[in-house]
């Protein structure tokens, strides 16, 4: 997967969430819980890299409830 860029998680709140699965099923099942739990981008399209096992994807999220900062 390319570098997390500062951008990425720039304020609190911000989250980038790498998934390794054995499958594109077990991988969409995860993205999904996801969404339920966390506003996400939603792309979450899965990739295969050659001489790794399985699956791999990046999806980046904000947490709905964090805490305000004094």
């Amino acid at each position: 997967m390319d570098d997390i860029d500062a951008v990425h998680v720039s304020e609190p709140g911000l989250l980038v969430v790498d998934i390794t699965a054995a499958d594109d099923v077990t991988a969409q099942r995860a993205l999904e819980q996801l969404n339920a739990l966390w506003a996400t981008d939603r792309s979450g399209r899965t990739r295969r890299v050659p001489g790794q096992p399985g699956v791999q994807c990046r999806v980046y999220a904000r947490l709905d409830d964090e805490p305000e900062r004094e």
